[in-house]
Order: structure tokens, then C-alpha cells, then sequence
């Protein structure tokens, strides 16, 4: 090989390397940075770009699509003094490629301490049973300060979400036995309620029977004593010998009513007409108007309607 020829071959390496260094391929989804002698000039979008070789260099390859990054585990104290311990993820996207070059040094990295920097923050203001009911609340806290904190740097927070908030064991134990304590107590509740609502009821129902029980002995007394003064009236009207047939026959009716009684095993009847006939005329008597009763301390008082003249033995 003569000298032309190696400098030719050494013309069309320079070249080659030359175009090599020149020409550029970004992917879809990422943008690079073009520096100047390291001094930042310009973006390339995801194509065929073209530089200055050995002047121009690329710079950050930066990913502009939405990136997941995931929150290392931690232990956090609530404001009850409660350890918990919590992880979680952030979703970001890159807006503004120059500033998340060079605002910061390691993006990632950086949203994971501001991450977890806020996450002790926000859940040390809250109580324990707040931390464990409120992810919401937290992950809505938690966006508004990281979305805010990288303005600068060029990034959007889209998203917070905490995957992970476990108290220790031994607490957990006791929250359990609080919570079975808890069930238990409103199950009392509830049966007490029950048992006082039954009571209730029993004496409303008793109380309901004792008044029906004692109207209807008031209109038993009212219809005796209309029953009463109906008599009076049909005999004022009708004349002894009715009055003495509406006696005798009720008379008649309390001795059968006495004698088929299964409580009384043994019943004596006077028999005679006479003694009958006498008990009916001290009935007659005594309903006969403006007639008086004997005094009880002289002679022996003449029965009362329905009532029995004669000694049992």
C-alpha cells in the first residue's frame, strides 16, 4: 500500500468517525441535552439530530414519559407516639427537560428524600387511628407539597400513593383486643336494650289489662245497678206477686249455682217450703220501698238479695 492510499484510508476513518459523532438518534420518549464545550445550548427531540463534532456533545439524556418511583419503607412516629411503618410510590413526568438536567443533580433521588422528608412530616401531625383511616387525606397532602417542591426542577407530580401502613406487631395485638372489647360492649348495649324495651312492653301490657280489667268491673256495677232499678221499676209497676216470682226464681237459681260449684263437696239445703217461703218474704222486705234494714246489734238482720237465711252445716 502506497503512502496516498494510507492517507486516503486515514482521511475516510476521520470521516467516518467525523459523521459518527456528528449524527444523532434520540428514542421516542426521551430528549437529550446538547452542550457546548459543557455549557448547555440546546435540546434534541426523540429523531435524527445533527451536532458539531468535537464541539458539540450530548449532554442529559433525560425520560420524559411518566415515571414510577418507588418510596423505600420507613418507620414513622404519629403524634400519639405511635411507630408505624410506611412506603409508597410517586408517579412524575419531566416538563421541562433543561431545568430536570440541571436544577438538580439526581432527580430521582432527590424526589425520594423530599418524599420521605414530607411523609414523616404529614403523618406525625396526625394521630395513629387518623394515619390508618385517612390514606386519602395523606396522599392528597403529599401531592400538593411534591408537586409544589419540584416546580423547579421542572417535574410534574401526577400522583402519591402509599401502598404500606402497618403499625408493629404488638400494637397491632392491641388494637385487636381493643376491638373485641369494643364489640363486645355494644353487643351488651344492644341486649340491655332489648331486655329494657321487653320490660317495657310487659308493663304497658299490664297496665293495659289492669284498665280494661277494671272497666269492666265498673260496667259490671253499672249494669247490676241498672239491672237494679229495673226491678225496682217492674215492681212499683207489676205489683208484688211479679217482684215475688223474679225473686224466688233467682233464689232458686243462687241454690243450684251453690250446689253444682266443684269446690264444695258437701252442701245442705233446707228443704222445707216454709223456711223457703220466709227467705223469699224477708227479700220482698227489704226491696220494698222505704224499707229499713234491722240493726245488726238486735235481732239477727234479714239477709241480702241472693244471700243464704239458713245456718250451713
Amino acid at each position: 500500500m502506497t503512502g496516498i492510499e494510507i492517507v486516503l484510508l486515514v482521511l475516510l476513518l476521520l470521516a467516518v468517525a467525523t459523521a459518527a459523532r456528528g449524527i444523532r438518534t434520540v428514542p421516542q420518549g426521551e430528549v437529550w441535552t446538547v452542550e457546548r464545550f459543557g455549557a448547555f445550548t440546546r435540546l434534541m427531540q426523540p429523531g435524527l439530530n445533527l451536532i458539531i463534532p468535537f464541539i458539540d456533545a450530548v449532554g442529559r439524556r433525560l425520560n420524559v414519559q411518566e415515571v414510577v418511583l418507588d418510596i423505600p419503607e420507613q418507620s414513622v412516629i404519629t403524634r400519639d407516639n405511635a411507630s408505624v411503618a410506611v412506603d409508597g410510590i410517586v408517579y412524575y413526568r419531566v416538563m421541562e427537560p433543561a431545568k430536570a438536567a440541571y436544577a438538580v443533580q439526581n432527580l430521582q433521588q432527590a424526589l425520594t428524600a423530599l418524599a420521605m422528608t414530607n411523609i414523616r412530616s404529614v403523618i406525625g401531625e396526625m394521630d395513629l387511628d387518623a394515619t390508618l383511616s385517612g390514606r386519602e387525606r395523606i396522599n392528597s397532602s403529599l401531592l400538593t407539597i411534591l408537586d409544589g417542591a419540584t416546580d423547579p426542577w421542572g417535574v410534574k407530580v401526577s400522583r402519591v400513593e402509599l401502598r404500606k401502613v402497618e403499625p408493629p406487631e404488638n400494637l397491632v395485638r392491641a388494637m385487636n383486643l381493643q376491638m373485641t372489647a369494643e364489640r363486645e360492649r355494644r353487643a351488651t348495649v344492644v341486649r340491655a336494650e332489648g331486655e329494657k324495651a321487653a320490660l317495657i312492653l310487659a308493663a304497658e301490657g299490664r297496665r293495659e289489662a289492669a284498665m280494661r280489667d277494671a272497666e269492666a268491673r265498673e260496667r259490671l256495677a253499672q249494669a247490676e245497678a241498672e239491672a237494679t232499678r229495673m226491678v225496682s221499676a217492674a215492681a212499683s209497676g207489676a205489683g208484688e206477686q211479679a217482684l215475688r216470682y223474679f225473686i224466688a226464681d233467682r233464689y232458686v237459681k243462687a241454690f243450684e249455682a251453690l250446689g253444682t260449684n266443684p269446690a264444695h263437696k258437701l252442701v245442705v239445703v233446707p228443704m222445707e217450703a216454709a223456711a223457703l217461703a220466709g227467705g223469699v218474704a224477708q227479700a220482698l222486705e227489704l226491696l220494698r220501698p222505704g224499707a229499713t234494714r234491722p240493726d245488726p246489734r238486735g235481732e239477727a238482720a234479714a239477709p241480702a238479695p241472693g244471700g243464704n237465711p239458713w245456718n250451713q252445716g
